[in-house]
């Protein structure tokens, strides 16, 4: 059952709610990404309605202002800083016929702020990235810039994404699971597990919480003598987590966006080693601006091959919108995917935009093309 989006009347322009911030552990790089958007958009086009939710999840009515919404001096911004209430509040509709959203504050009349027309999402992690809030907002009926419920809740869980690559044929590293109530009974067992895995595959290995982003609670593990921190610092960020051996080869990522005619792959990008780093963590991509190489050195064919596997993923996981497709290429030619991110890192630095910029579409087109791509699509199942 799906409905076509209503047609805007006369003189009146498309109403965006940019919707930031966001209960995880990315609400910094959320707000950040949502600055760089609010500055992109084409007020000529579309009027905007900025929506902060707060790290205690209450959704504020923010100010329109990118600059304040920037990384400064390495202090992170938070909707904190930017509500123009400290305990107002911001509802959406929940019927599909009024697209109204209000604001209330405590003691006063409640006011009406207009109708939204579309959602831009730009929450990073679980609860905003993971199908909780397009499930809401699929029961309002409003559209929004981006993948569904089921492709959201596998681009956010890195063990059900790569089991449904490798249905696809899709190459995958080897890894292992550690699931909440396996440490809960025995962490002795489950530390064997992943002592057991080191065996097979070898030292060092990545341990990171299963459904989070932007490399936040990643360890490097070069012996079983930093396992249990790592096991620690990943459960902060998500009672299950995933074990990977460490694949040699380069980084390489590629860009999918959703056009007229279906999606389509950007020229890919090469993440080269951050020495200072280990990896390419939280600090090197969003503190430290580590740059990656676009496009990648590769060869004709490996970057058709490689745009091909990006859309294939898009397309396994029913993406919409757009994907940042992440791979490794190994040291004897194959590559494997990593994990794709259904809404990457979107400042005008990061790779996702970057990308894009090569391949002839700049940022505020990119903005724009994704709107319109939500305006376009029915609402209801897809």
């Amino acid at each position: 059952m799906s409905s076509e989006n209503p047609i805007q009347s006369p003189g009146r322009k498309p109403r965006v709610a940019v919707v930031f911030g966001g209960r995880s552990s990315e609400h910094a790089i959320s707000v950040v990404t949502a600055g760089a958007v609010l500055r992109a958009i084409d007020r000529t086009k579309y009027d905007v309605l900025p929506i902060g939710i707060a790290q205690d999840g209450r959704w504020a009515l923010t100010a329109d202002d990118p600059e304040r919404m920037a990384i400064t001096d390495r202090a992170l911004p938070s909707v904190d800083q930017l509500a123009e209430s400290s305990d107002g509040e911001v509802v959406l509709p929940v019927a599909p016929a009024n697209r109204e959203v209000v604001y209330t504050e405590p003691g006063a009349v409640p006011k009406a702020l207009g109708e939204v027309d579309v959602v831009f999402p730009m929450l990073h992690g679980p609860y905003g990235e993971d199908g909780t809030l397009q499930g809401m907002l699929d029961l309002a009926g409003i559209p929004y810039v981006g993948a569904g419920v089921l492709a959201s809740a596998v681009g956010q869980d890195k063990e059900y994404m790569k089991r449904i690559f490798l249905s696809y044929g899709l190459a995958v590293g080897p890894y292992e699971v550690i699931r909440p109530r396996e440490w809960r009974n025995d962490p002795v067992a489950a530390r064997r597990k992943i002592v057991d895995f080191a065996d097979e595959h070898g030292w060092p290995l990545f341990v990171k919480p299963a459904r989070a982003g932007s490399s936040i609670g990643i360890t490097k593990v070069d012996d079983v003598s930093g396992l249990d921190e790592a096991i620690a610092e990943a459960q902060r960020h998500d009672p299950k987590i995933l074990v990977e051996a460490l694949l040699r080869g380069r980084e390489i990522e590629c860009g999918v966006l959703e056009f007229e005619d279906g999606p389509r792959a950007s020229v890919p990008a090469e993440i080269p080693p951050v020495e200072s780093h280990g990896f390419y963590d939280f600090e090197a991509k969003y503190i430290d601006s580590a740059s990656g190489i676009v496009p990648a050195p590769l060869t004709e064919d490996e970057t058709r091959r490689v745009q091909q596997l990006a859309v294939q993923a898009f397309d396994a996981a029913s993406c919409e919108g757009l994907v940042r497709a992440d791979f490794f290429l190994t040291e004897d030619g194959e590559f494997v995917i990593n994990e794709i991110n259904t809404m990457p890192g979107f400042t005008p630095i990061s790779m996702y935009p970057r990308m894009w910029q090569e391949s002839g579409v700049d940022y505020p087109e990119l903005v724009d093309r994704l709107i319109q791509a939500a305006l376009r699509r029915p609402t209801g199942l897809r």
